[in-house]
């Protein structure tokens, strides 16, 4: 069921979450509060839809009216903040040994991490804020610092601004878009614009990766 919940919330979005809504009413707060904490905070879930979740969370916040955008936000700002730390004292703690856990090895991969670190030594510190907006890459941004034992307070700065930034940003842009003609009517150009957007970063860092191991 569990499952089955994550596959319809990846293919048909929000239709998904109307249901919830729907059916949950106010519940939905820490149902969306639940899956934000798992992209961020566990590294076997790095393929959940973040952007394009709370984009549409801040939408049916305006058009359905169950949900309030600032009650909203604080939650999943507070989810995100509490699975970045887990994510943190993981890598922290067990270092590279969760890839040698064998189950775990379905869900997760090294190049995940090691492009990670690419983005770390191009970007610093200031990779835990640009990472909020980047699939795969957020999810093992903490994990990296930890790995890395990145000093907590420098960390802590960081990962609430970019938290901050993330959620509050695509949150209030769904719900000051929700009643725009255009946005209803090419939702889904909208989202897959979000999702081509956010993964730009990943694709250019390929591109330039693989040309320059050419060039070498």
């Amino acid at each position: 069921m569990i499952f089955q919940d994550l596959l319809d919330l990846l293919t048909n979005l929000k239709p998904t979450m109307e249901a919830w809504i729907t059916e949950y009413q106010t519940t939905t707060y820490f149902i969306l509060a639940l899956i934000i904490f798992c992209e961020t905070g566990l590294i076997a879930l790095p393929i959940l839809p973040g952007d394009s979740l709370l984009f549409t969370a801040g939408l049916l916040c305006k058009t359905l009216g169950v949900l309030n955008i600032w009650i909203l936000i604080p939650l999943l700002f507070g989810a995100a903040i509490l699975g970045d730390n887990v994510n943190y004292f993981v890598g922290k703690f067990f270092g590279e040994k969760v890839f040698e856990i064998k189950w775990l090895k379905r869900f997760i991969k090294r190049e995940y991490l090691d492009k990670t670190h690419l983005f770390f030594e191009k970007h610093g510190g200031k990779t835990i804020i640009m990472a909020r907006f980047v699939p795969i890459v957020r999810t093992f941004a903490p994990f990296a610092a930890g790995i890395g034992q990145m000093n907590y307070a420098k960390y802590i700065t960081f990962c609430v601004v970019g938290g901050l930034l993330w959620v509050s940003g695509l949150s209030l842009l769904g719900y000051f878009l929700a009643e725009n003609e255009f946005i209803n009517a090419n939702y889904e150009k909208v989202i897959l614009g979000i999702v081509a957007i956010s993964v730009l970063p990943i694709i250019f860092s390929f591109l330039k990766s693989k040309f320059s191991k050419k060039a070498a």
